[in-house]
């Protein structure tokens, strides 16, 4: 399946300049967002994936399917102050400035076999955080695996040394 057909692209959004590739268009088609998750799902057994980490929002969207359809458990990655219990934290940088994102701190266990699924790979800035953290905690990421990857904005070199899966590249 040629999954672009089901991602809109929305020019000048959120700011002028940006090509936004909006993935609800998948989600709204069954068959289409059945056969992302399904081709995840695939590469995650190939892995020996035993926990699905995503961070939000949309690696819930991506992820959490994956999950339940391996019956394996999946751990949210947040912006702080959004996860109830006690958390560890990462800083990843942006354009101007930086962001952080939290974990559970029971979240994964160690030597566990985690597969982080996101919607999108662009800077690796959010990715590189969530194996810290993962890291941290002592799992091990045995994959990276997203729906689109926007080849021009590098982001593979920021998680260099992981296995990366992706279904679609821009």
């Amino acid at each position: 399946m040629d999954l672009k057909q089901y991602v809109t692209v929305v020019e000048d959004w959120p700011k002028e300049g940006i090509s936004f590739k909006d993935i609800t268009t998948i989600m709204d088609n069954g068959k289409a967002y059945k056969y992302a998750t399904d081709q995840i799902v695939e590469y995650a057994k190939k892995v020996g994936a035993e926990l699905i980490v995503g961070p939000e929002a949309r690696g819930f969207i991506t992820g959490c399917p994956v999950a339940y359809a391996l019956e394996i458990g999946f751990a949210p990655v947040r912006k702080p102050g959004k996860l109830p219990r006690e958390v560890i934290s990462a800083d990843y940088g942006l354009e101007y400035g930086k962001d952080t994102l939290t974990m559970h701190k029971d979240a994964v266990k160690p030597g566990q076999k985690v597969l982080i699924v996101d919607d999108l790979l662009a800077t690796g800035g959010t990715v590189a955080a969530a194996i810290q953290l993962i890291e941290e905690l002592g799992g091990e990421v045995v994959g990276c695996a997203f729906l689109i990857e926007l080849e021009e904005l590098n982001g593979r070199d920021k998680i260099k040394g992981h296995d990366i899966f992706t279904l679609m590249k821009y």
